[in-house]
């Protein structure tokens, strides 16, 4: 079984903000699976299953992803090598996809509260979105909305990470980076 998460923070308010491009892969992918809805409170996320996959977005906020993701881990007994978390990445350009498990958090609240949770061996999913010009601003610039030529470009980079997910689950990691990675440009 894979838990596939995608982070960001529930409400409608965060709905189409940069830290929430997880929910939207999330949402993408499911929106035409027949899947099951999983309503466990302890949970404390959205859960869909569909085949031997759990598609999750915590309902916890941000900075609790963690608690989240560990019920449904421990409920399962799944592996962390059967979790792929989908997050923004600020240090990556606007466009970017990239892989890899473990490492540093960056400052990033969710990862922060997932690798105190399960610990950093999961497989990540970094979708860039670019810094703000003042870096004193970055709390306001990961809950701002896209703009309208991001949200655009948004319709060619969810598919693709869709396509890199499921090819996580059947490829080596080496190559899925190898296949699967942009590198957009500043």
């Amino acid at each position: 079984m894979y838990l596939i998460s995608g982070l960001g923070n529930p409400g409608d308010k965060y709905k189409h903000t940069r830290h929430n491009i997880g929910f939207l892969v999330i949402e993408e992918i499911t929106k035409n699976l027949l899947t099951t809805n999983l309503n466990n409170s302890n949970f404390q996320s959205k859960v869909q299953k569909y085949l031997s996959n759990l598609y999750v977005c915590p309902q916890t906020f941000m900075n609790a992803s963690g608690e989240a993701i560990l019920s449904i881990v421990d409920y399962y007994d799944i592996p962390n090598d059967n979790i792929i978390i989908i997050h923004d990445d600020l240090d990556l350009p606007f466009g970017t996809v990239k892989f890899k498990v473990g490492g540093g958090h960056g400052g990033h609240n969710g990862l922060r509260s997932i690798d105190s949770h399960i610990g950093k061996d999961y497989i990540r999913v970094r979708v860039g979105i670019g810094k703000p010009e003042n870096k004193n601003d970055v709390a306001n610039y990961v809950l701002s909305n896209f703009s309208k030529e991001e949200f655009l470009e948004l319709n060619n980079i969810i598919p693709h990470v869709i396509n890199s997910i499921e090819a996580l689950k059947k490829l080596p990691l080496e190559e899925v980076k190898s296949t699967f990675t942009i590198k957009a440009k500043n």
